[in-house]
């Protein structure tokens, strides 16, 4: 919680201090529009995270089992750590920022400049900085497609709300359904030998993550700004 106030109050200096600007522009206050952008972010992701992961599951011949240790106190503990993190993440690379780089050299390069940056940050993130070339270049563009998806998202609502929504749907079912993230054992457990994807079952649960998802959400925003537009 600490790192949010001081992100926040960063940010709202940046904001002050460069384009004199107020912190509403983020579009940190929740009204009806922002909420159902919100609500869908969520639960478009969530859904991409549960295909994904049990589509996974087939593929490796592993079944999930309920933890017979999780309750609720460790589900509101971990549901909790989870929003403050994807909180942090989208005021730190989706807020002041990525604003104010999109008004200097426009929204392509500054989503794609974001991503870059995300992607790298997750080198860090996950330890993996100095380690194989090849798994590098594989987590930079897997987390640089979604750090692509919640700028976009940010940038053509002008809401923070919407990329948070579309950043918790996925870490909530990869971190506290499917036990894939920091915190360890959560809800489900897996149980099996996992065997090793071949090339093309990579590839394939690489362009759902990378491609499918960035891209129907990229698809649409521009398409509801074209309608927009029109009116």
């Amino acid at each position: 919680m600490l790192g949010i106030l001081v992100v926040f109050i960063v940010s709202w200096a940046v904001l002050l201090l460069v384009s004199r600007e107020h912190i509403s522009v983020l579009g940190i206050q929740p009204n009806r529009r922002r909420l159902k952008e919100f609500s869908a972010g969520i639960l478009f992701m969530a859904l991409i995270g549960m295909i994904n992961f049990l589509w996974q599951s087939s593929f490796k011949e592993v079944t999930y089992i309920q933890n017979p240790d999780f309750g609720l106190t460790q589900l509101l503990g971990s549901v909790w750590w989870t929003i403050k993190a994807v909180v942090f993440e989208e005021l730190l690379y989706r807020g002041a920022l990525l604003y104010l780089l999109i008004k200097r050299i426009g929204v392509v390069k500054a989503c794609l400049l974001d991503a870059i940056v995300f992607g790298i940050y997750h080198w860090f993130s996950y330890e993996m900085f100095g380690g194989p070339l090849v798994p590098m270049i594989y987590v930079l563009l897997l987390t640089g497609a979604g750090g692509w998806m919640f700028a976009f998202a940010f940038a053509k609502t002008k809401s923070l709300f919407a990329s948070i929504g579309l950043h918790l749907g996925w870490n909530l079912v990869a971190i506290v359904v499917f036990s894939s993230g920091p915190l360890g054992d959560q809800w489900l457990l897996s149980q099996g030998d996992p065997s090793e994807f071949t090339g093309w079952a990579t590839l394939l649960f690489f362009s759902l993550q990378a491609i499918a998802a960035p891209g129907i959400v990229t698809w649409y925003l521009v398409a509801r700004s074209r309608r927009s537009a029109s009116i």
